[in-house]
């Protein structure tokens, strides 16, 4: 089989399971209340809306990284470094933010070229956007749809298949995950911890 056919037949899998996660992390972007916006987040120092930011700013990373362009404003959330968490203008469309940039990472991954092309760098190493987005990618839409629920008091529950798929992925790179300084040190999971628990403590979380 050659690459371009492997990259077709694999490509829709990778594709199917972002857009399900990035729908999740909408669902709970249009779920927020108008006053919990500033609410403090499990991640210290970061609002809700500081959360939706920064995985709007770390989309944007990537489809530089992918296109060779410099990212750009958009929706009033700005630009800032990937671990950050850009400014947000006031009364700015976090939804409508998310939603284009969700729409040009499907677009990229439904690229079997796009798809293929390696990322720069990474806990991962310089592996293919589609292997990217299905480990790192996945780890950034769970832990921060958990992280946007429980600052405004919305539904942490996650897609169970992907939390288990995504911590048996990640276990090999907890040293790499910890050097980027973008990922918090495990926390001790309770005994008999469900998966999604297992999963948050994993990833630094206190659920």
């Amino acid at each position: 089989m050659s690459a371009t056919t492997m990259s077709a037949t694999t490509t829709p899998g990778t594709a199917d399971r972002y857009a399900r996660l990035a729908d999740a992390f909408l669902a709970r972007v249009r779920a927020t209340p108008t006053d919990r916006w500033d609410a403090g987040s499990p991640c210290q120092g970061w609002t809700a809306r500081d959360v939706v930011a920064h995985v709007i700013n770390g989309h944007r990373g990537i489809l530089a990284a992918i296109h060779g362009t410099p990212p750009s404003p958009a929706h009033g959330v700005a630009v800032s470094p990937m671990a950050e968490a850009p400014a947000v203008e006031p009364g700015a469309d976090l939804a409508a933010a998310f939603l284009a940039c969700r729409a040009d990472v499907l677009a990229a991954l439904r690229d079997p070229a796009l798809a293929a092309r390696p990322l720069p760098g990474g806990p991962l190493g310089p592996v293919p956007l589609e292997q990217a987005v299905d480990v790192i990618g996945a780890l950034e839409l769970l832990g921060h749809t958990w992280d946007l629920a429980r600052a405004t008091g919305g539904d942490e529950i996650l897609d169970q298949d992907a939390v288990a798929r995504t911590h048996q992925a990640l276990l090999p790179l907890h040293a790499e995950l910890l050097d980027t300084g973008a990922f918090d040190a495990s926390v001790p999971a309770p005994d008999g911890a469900d998966a999604q628990t297992a999963f948050l403590c994993f990833i630094g979380r206190r659920p």
